[in-house]
Parts: C-alpha cells; sequence; structure tokens
C-alpha cells in the first residue's frame, strides 16, 4: 500500500520535492500557497480575479506523467507582445477557470488532462495578502514586495485571517501517514499556507509523521543570517508546536564556485545547528541530500529517499 503523503509550499522548493516523492507513492497531495501576487500569475491573478495559478501549475507538472514536449510547451514564457512574461500553463489554468467557473475544477480538470498521480490543491479559494512587519516596526504589504526592503522580518500575517481551507485539503491531512512542510521560501511560500488557522491546527492534531525540510541556502530579504534553527522557530511561531515532529536538514557540501556566487547575491549556506534544534524536542535528520548543478537545491531522488527512510 502506498502511503498517504500531504505536502505543503510553493515556489521552486514544492515542486522539486514533489518529483522525487512520485517514485514511491500516487497518493499525493500538494496544498500550494496562494499569496502570489508578482510575474505572470499576479497579473492573471489581478485582471481575471482568480487565484495566482503559477506554483499551482508548477506542481501539477511536477506530478504529471506526460510528454517532455508536454511539459516544455506548460513552462513556455512568450517574449514578446501583450503576453510577454506570461505561461502557456498560467494561461491555460486561466482559461479553463473561465470556461468551468471554478478554479478548483479547472485544476482538477487539467490534471486528468496532464496524467497528474496524485492531487494539488490551493491552501484557500478566498483572495489573500500576504503582510509582513519588520523588526524596526514598518510595514509590508503584498507577497512580492516582502523581500524587497532588505530588513530582518518579525512577522507575517494573511489579510483576511479568517481565510477558510478546502474541506478537501483538510480531509487529506486526516487521512495523511505524512505530512511534509517545505522546502522553499520560508515566509513567502511555506509560511502562507500555515496562516491559514483551521489547515495549521489540522496538521496539529495529525498523527501521521510530520517532517520540516530546512532550505540548503538562505533567502535575500527573507532569512539573512538565519541558521536551520531559525528556521524552525519562524514556523513554529506561525503555528504551533506540534506542526513537526523530524527536521531534514542538508549536510551535503555545495562547490565553492558555487557558494561564491551564491555569496555575491547575498545568500549564505544554512547552518546545521542541530543540537539547538533538539533541545526544542524535535529529531533532527542531517544528510547530504544536495545535487548541486548550476543551483544547490535540494536533489529530488536524495531528499525522497531520505524521507522514505524515515516511514
Amino acid at each position: 500500500m502506498y502511503p498517504n503523503i500531504v505536502c505543503l509550499g510553493g515556489g521552486t522548493g514544492l515542486p522539486n520535492l514533489l518529483r522525487g516523492l512520485k517514485s514511491y507513492s500516487d497518493r499525493i497531495t500538494a496544498i500550494v500557497t496562494v499569496a502570489d501576487d508578482g510575474g505572470s500569475s499576479g497579473v492573471i491573478r489581478n485582471e481575471l480575479k482568480i487565484p495566482p495559478p503559477g506554483d499551482i501549475k508548477n506542481c501539477i507538472l511536477a506530478l504529471a506523467y506526460t510528454e517532455p514536449l508536454m511539459e516544455e510547451l506548460f513552462q513556455y514564457r512568450f517574449s514578446s507582445g501583450s503576453l510577454k512574461g506570461h505561461s502557456f500553463g498560467n494561461l491555460f489554468l486561466a482559461a479553463m477557470t473561465e470556461m468551468l467557473g471554478n478554479f478548483e475544477l479547472a485544476i482538477k480538470e487539467s490534471s486528468k488532462i496532464l496524467a497528474v498521480k496524485g492531487t494539488v490543491l490551493p491552501s484557500t479559494l478566498e483572495d489573500v495578502t500576504l503582510e509582513a512587519i519588520y523588526e524596526d516596526g514598518e510595514k509590508a504589504s503584498g507577497e512580492s514586495c516582502i523581500p524587497n526592503s532588505r530588513k530582518r522580518i518579525s512577522k507575517v500575517m494573511l489579510k483576511p485571517s479568517d481565510a477558510k481551507p478546502l474541506d478537501d485539503a483538510l480531509e487529506a491531512v486526516e487521512k495523511a501517514d505524512l505530512i511534509i512542510l517545505g522546502p522553499g521560501s520560508l515566509y513567502t511560500s511555506l509560511i502562507p499556507n500555515l496562516l491559514v488557522k483551521d489547515l495549521a491546527e489540522a496538521i496539529s492534531k495529525s498523527k501521521a509523521k510530520k517532517i520540516y525540510i530546512v532550505n540548503v541556502m538562505t533567502q535575500p530579504g527573507e532569512t539573512d543570517g538565519y541558521t536551520a534553527s531559525d528556521h524552525v522557530k519562524a514556523v513554529i511561531e506561525h503555528s504551533n508546536p506540534n506542526v513537526m515532529e523530524y527536521v531534514i536538514i542538508n549536510t551535503g557540501q555545495i562547490p565553492d564556485h558555487l557558494l561564491s556566487r551564491y555569496l555575491s547575491e547575498g545568500s549564505t549556506y544554512v547552518e546545521c545547528d542541530k543540537d539547538v534544534i533538539e533541545e526544542m524536542g524535535y529529531t533532527v535528520v542531517a544528510d547530504s541530500i544536495v545535487n548541486p548543478t548550476d543551483v544547490a537545491h535540494h536533489s529530488p531522488v536524495k531528499l525522497a529517499e531520505t524521507i522514505m527512510k524515515l516511514i
């Protein structure tokens, strides 16, 4: 029997995780943030008054069993004219939503077309805005604006604060054998899902194994100078100490040439301060789970192997 897995996040981290996990189960539910307001997704959200499709599209493609050309088509971005910057996949999801009159149904039907093994769900269908308060008391509104000031973030909030999750998302959490948080942008991809209060509460009450995957590198404007334990503290401060039991941290080496490039962009290696996290009551799994090519991202294969060993 395949394990029932629920993954929460967004950005590039969640699709990367899904690609590895789909070799082990076809009972995967991805719960995806809808706070994005930048780029093609932001324009579509603003003009068509639908949730931003970009992160959803990327998770659908990650779980799809389809021709490489089809994935290439859905990721294709127009380079000129009024459609410049838009990806075909975002426009496809927007068209399906208008045609069917329902964003959730559009995701389901798109998933059928792309032979998706698993389910992709938005964390809420409400029109939510992410807001941040920095340590100096200043505020910022809008997911795409939050990292721009490069100030240290004290807290992020979702407006409206009582946004409701989908019933299907709550049901998936209830039935899960395993719940995975991250990897991905801490304040703008992962935490927005946990700010949907009923969803965070369901995760904290779940009897499933619960894992948080810490990012490999810090993110300029979001997690400058953060250690692994700083990431953990931010997650539980915005949700509940019971949303995780295990913390997976990369200890694999990043080549010097890649590190220096990240450093020039203001990003550093996330320090594995294992003892601090263990004192907080969590089990740390430290392993080499990167596959550095031109980016320092988790290896989908190594990450999935490490996760499956836990269950």
